[in-house]
């Protein structure tokens, strides 16, 4: 891997690219703890000190995760790209009931662009609703309930100073996106995916200074065991796949003879990625924000309010566990129906003289794709799922509510590790290109 390594520096290309992505990454974190303007900086770190010890951050714990702190710093780039994310769950909700959205799927390039565009606009408007929020709970005190001097982060509370801030941190969020695209264009593996990647990976030094000096040396110790255990799991199962061979036919064009190859079409048991998480992480932190932008000051809430803030709010809980896990369990079968349509598949392969050992073309090997990736993904969503609550289980070592996102466990491992085996495999798919051995031998 080492000799790999230095390969892909020495290729002035592939150089540039991981340089480029390299900055853009410092680009993002140097915005990330830049305040918003009319933001006191030096309050909000004093009231971060006291959230630490109370349970406040997990209530945006998502958010905050996918920035890499900056939610509660209120940060130029404190929405981060989860308007972006949002946005494409709802584009890709779209393109199952809207024809219009999936004719454009079907459309290739041109029609990918034109989502691309639905989505960078609805994420404007996703970010400006987003930020709106953040600085109306800011304002009132909310956002940071544990500080003492909660509602004086702000020091410009007039509409004007508002408005400032809230401008500012969608403009942010529109960078942050930005940013995404760019890395994905001219750098190395996916944008938006190295993005969360980046924040997430930013919090490990505090994180774990907070557990040793919490906890000790000895549950710090275990802490990361444990972790190294869920990271080889999670390479694992990542790694895994179903491999259906798929022989081809010769045909006869003009005077050359193609095809007669054998090959497979793989399908792995984790088809859907990380986006099952996002998606059930995203779904459940909205009840809790509608909550707290809808509550009243008098102090006096609804019975939905009460609902909500007692089984969907603690992650320890047990009807959020099991709603939590059911939803990863649907997305998983949700999102890989979307992406991969066994019909499509079977189609193809008959247009190109291709077939299955035993299995006729047509509608027999379409019928064929779907009983096997039925199959498949219900292993793979409930290892999402397990892998997903186990911090809620079995980590409950930070401060109350935060273990949903401890970079050492659960969401930010599937994430972490599956965005680094992708990124990894497209640079090993360079190197191969160039005829260098891969990272991957």
């Amino acid at each position: 891997m080492r000799s790999a390594f230095v390969s892909a520096i020495r290729t002035q290309d592939l150089r540039r690219k991981i340089l480029f992505v390299i900055g853009i990454i410092i680009l993002y974190r140097l915005g990330a703890t830049i305040p918003s303007p009319g933001v006191d900086y030096r309050q909000v770190r004093s009231c971060l000190d006291e959230v630490s010890r109370g349970d406040s951050a997990g209530i945006y714990s998502l958010i905050n995760m996918f920035s890499g702190g900056a939610l509660l710093q209120l940060s130029v780039f404190a929405i981060g790209i989860m308007p972006y994310i949002t946005a494409s769950i709802i584009v890709q909700l779209l393109t199952v009931v809207i024809p219009r959205f999936e004719q454009l799927r079907k459309e290739g390039q041109s029609g990918q662009a034109k989502m691309t565009q639905y989505t960078r606009y609805l994420t404007v408007a996703l970010a400006l609703l987003q930020s709106t929020g953040i600085v109306a709970l800011a304002d009132r005190g909310d956002l940071l309930r544990d500080c003492s001097t909660g509602s004086e982060i702000l020091r410009d509370k007039s509409i004007f100073g508002l408005i400032i801030i809230v401008l500012v941190m969608t403009a942010g969020a529109c960078v942050v996106m930005w940013f995404g695209e760019l890395i994905t264009e001219r750098g190395i593996g996916n944008g938006m995916s190295l993005m969360i990647f980046a924040g997430i990976a930013a919090r490990i030094p505090a994180e774990g200074k907070q557990i040793l000096d919490t906890r000790g040396g000895l549950v710090f110790a275990l802490v990361l065991v444990a972790a190294l255990a869920i990271i080889a799991g999670v390479v694992f199962i990542e790694q895994g796949q179903r491999r259906i061979p798929v022989q081809y036919a010769k045909r006869m064009v003009g005077r050359k003879m193609y095809g007669g190859s054998s090959t497979y079409l793989p399908l792995k048991v984790n088809q859907a990625g990380v986006i099952p998480v996002i998606f059930a992480s995203s779904l459940l932190y909205l009840p809790n924000l509608i909550v707290q932008l809808t509550q009243s000051s008098t102090g006096e809430q609804p019975t939905w309010q009460r609902l909500i803030q007692t089984y969907l709010v603690n992650p320890s809980n047990g009807v959020y566990i099991a709603v939590y896990f059911l939803m990863i369990i649907f997305f998983t079968y949700f999102y890989v129906a979307v992406t991969f349509n066994p019909q499509e598949r079977a189609d193809e392969m008959k247009k190109y003289g291709g077939f299955i050992p035993g299995i006729r073309p047509g509608q027999p090997t379409a019928d064929y794709l779907g009983y096997v990736l039925s199959r498949i993904t219900l292993p793979g969503s409930i290892y999402l799922g397990v892998i997903a609550v186990l911090p809620n289980l079995f980590l409950e070592i930070g401060n109350s509510g935060g273990v949903q996102n401890l970079p050492f466990g659960g969401t930010a491992v599937l994430i972490m590790v599956g965005v680094g085996l992708d990124t990894v495999k497209q640079i090993n798919s360079q190197l191969m290109q160039r005829k260098y051995e891969g990272f991957l031998k």
